[in-house]
Parts: C-alpha cells; sequence; structure tokens
C-alpha cells in the first residue's frame, strides 16, 4: 500500500484547517456596497453637534487654579474614584472631590475637581439629577477640558444627536 501524505505534511494540513474553521484563516477582501439605511439599521442624518469646547475665561482659570491650590479633600486616595452628579442646569448636585459645575449653553457643561486629571479616566452617563427615576433618552460624551488640567468637558445631546440640556453623572479614576 502506497503512502500518500507523510505525518508532517498530516499535522500541517489538519493545522491549516484547524486556524481556518476557528476564524484564524486567510481573509478576503471584498468590495462593499453601502446599503440604504433602511437596511442598515442606523438611524438617517444626524444634525451636526457643536465642535470643540468654549475658550477657558480667566475667571474659570482663575478658579480651576485654586481648586488645585487648596488640594485634595482628606478622604482622597490616589487611584480612586471621584464623582459628580450635575442638573441640566448646570448646578453640582453631589459629588467627591468635584468642586464646581458650569453650564455653556444647550449640553455643552464643564466640571472642576480639586486635584490633577492627568492620565485619568473619564465615564458618564446620562442621569437624572434625583435620587429617583429614570432620566430622559440621550448620550453624553467627555473630554479633558482644554487648558484645565483638573477640569472635564461634557457634552449631551437628545437621541437625535442635537446638543440638548441633560443632567448627568460623571466619574473619574485618576492613577
Amino acid at each position: 500500500m502506497a503512502r500518500f501524505i507523510s505525518g508532517r505534511a498530516a499535522a500541517v494540513t489538519f493545522g491549516v484547517l484547524a486556524l481556518t474553521l476557528a476564524g484564524g484563516g486567510f481573509a478576503a477582501a471584498q468590495a462593499t456596497t453601502a446599503k440604504p439605511v433602511a437596511q442598515t439599521g442606523q438611524p438617517g442624518a444626524r444634525p451636526v453637534a457643536s465642535v470643540g469646547q468654549p475658550a477657558v475665561t480667566p475667571a474659570e482659570a482663575a478658579q480651576a487654579k485654586a481648586a488645585l491650590r487648596e488640594g485634595v479633600s482628606p478622604s482622597f486616595v490616589a487611584g480612586s474614584t471621584s464623582f459628580a452628579v450635575v442638573s441640566s442646569a448646570g448646578v453640582l448636585l453631589r459629588g467627591h472631590d468635584s468642586v464646581s459645575a458650569t453650564r455653556y449653553g444647550p449640553g455643552q457643561y464643564q466640571v472642576i475637581f480639586n486635584h490633577s486629571l492627568v492620565r485619568g479616566g473619564y465615564v458618564a452617563n446620562i442621569g437624572d439629577a434625583a435620587d429617583c427615576c429614570l432620566p430622559p433618552a440621550g448620550e453624553v460624551s467627555v473630554a479633558p477640558r482644554l487648558g484645565t488640567p483638573n477640569g472635564v468637558f461634557v457634552q449631551t445631546v437628545d437621541s437625535t444627536g442635537a446638543p440638548s440640556d441633560r443632567s448627568f453623572h460623571l466619574a473619574v479614576v485618576t492613577p
């Protein structure tokens, strides 16, 4: 009886077959065509939200520097989480290590903390300002506040993507 496949060739063949079945095989590039919106399940064109952050005023810069000079609260531990709950009007309702909140315009807010947030991580969600109730639908984005090392810029929009005032909960984790 003749031997058709050597032992090494069989091992390579079965290895390639296993990788292909597991999804680790070669992928062929395919040309894609754009599908109509009705087929993709995605919403139609959204209004463009305002781009960028408002400029930091000298008074805001002084406030942020004063918060840094005051230092952190005695309960602050490096690697801990600071938070703020802010109303849709831009009022800081409660928080830990948060100093102030400011509303700039529809859906644009700044939150100042009493310690540097450089290299920190930010997480926010639309949340009700009270201790009850479900918040209105919407989305929230967070970014470092330009020119303010202890500030976070928050932007909220409604479900269509239009800037809209929403209360939110913001958590900041610092290393």
